[in-house]
């Protein structure tokens, strides 16, 4: 089966446009007096995940450098890229784990943000920045070759996720200088859906997987761990922040900005926030998340050379 990689690409400008409208000058400020916080959740959601792929390497004999990278909620792509550059990570379980978080993510997290856990439970207040309604001034077409541009440049410039955080600065730099654009209907947006998940469905290749009960165990529990984790997680954020349930929840958890994202749309959480997690994580995994790997990794080989 074959999926264009141009469908997700298309699939994530809307979906990065639809994310950088919910961006206003309150968004903005709201965002940066809860970076503390932010910054906080990442770090202890960091550590949790590494202290996961520890417990899981000891439990299931795969080494701690591979288990470690398929575990950090880094992004699939770059903790993949990451993989390849050094020597002796198994890539094919690296790929794996990351898949199939992002799959127990997808089917698992609806679920528990949908059920009774988050139904009535720390409703947005009045100042929620998802509900804040601006009349569109601008053309949609005028957005689209933004939005295009955007993710072109983001993609030279290297960002992580360019075709989804490229639409999202653009049209976020558009809104709060002035320029709003139309809201998209739901029909759309369940398209860009489609054409995301028929490219991440078609990731994951158990064909190529070596121990295959061993490394699907794995990666089933982990996935779990990581999960209840994050739940716990937003439990402490809502102590210490006036948010809904949900958009904490979405905050913290293991998963992509696009994933977030669109569940974010369907449960009407606070969207600006959820991306501004998001954003945060994205820039921590890639800056600070590959020098500490490394790190990590040098210290694990001289302990290994002096045992030997």
């Amino acid at each position: 089966m074959y999926w264009p990689s141009w469908f997700r690409n298309a699939g994530l400008i809307i979906v990065g446009y639809s994310i950088g409208l919910s961006f206003s000058k309150n968004a903005l400020i709201q965002i940066l007096k809860q970076l503390p916080a932010m910054l906080m959740m990442t770090v202890l959601l960091v550590l949790f995940c590494a202290g996961i792929a520890f417990v899981v390497s000891k439990l299931t004999g795969v080494d701690y450098p591979t288990v470690l990278t398929g575990s950090i909620p880094g992004g699939l792509s770059q903790m993949i890229i990451f993989a390849e550059e050094v020597k002796g990570i198994d890539l094919t379980t690296v790929t794996f784990l990351q898949v199939a978080r992002l799959m127990m993510i997808i089917f698992f997290v609806p679920f528990l943000v949908f059920g009774p856990i988050f139904q009535g439970t720390g409703k947005v207040s009045s100042e929620s920045l998802f509900h804040t309604v601006q009349t569109p001034n601008t053309s949609i077409i005028w957005l689209v070759i933004i939005c295009v541009i955007c993710a072109i440049l983001a993609k030279r410039l290297k960002f992580p996720t360019p075709f989804l955080l490229g639409p999202i600065l653009g049209t976020a730099i558009m809104n709060i200088s002035g320029l709003h654009g139309p809201a998209l209907p739901v029909s759309i947006l369940d398209l860009s859906q489609f054409m995301i998940g028929g490219y991440i469905g078609l990731l994951l290749k158990p064909e190529k997987l070596q121990h295959k009960a061993r490394v699907i165990t794995l990666a089933l529990i982990s996935g779990m761990v990581m999960i209840l984790g994050s739940l716990a997680l937003s439990l402490l954020l809502i102590s210490q922040e006036h948010i809904s349930a949900s958009t904490s929840f979405l905050s913290v958890a293991p998963g992509g900005m696009d994933q977030m994202g669109i569940l974010a749309h369907e449960v009407q959480a606070d969207l600006s926030m959820v991306t501004g997690f998001s954003i945060i994580q994205v820039v921590l995994y890639l800056f600070c998340g590959p020098p500490l790997l490394r790190l990590i990794f040098k210290i694990g080989l001289r302990k290994e050379t002096r045992t030997t």
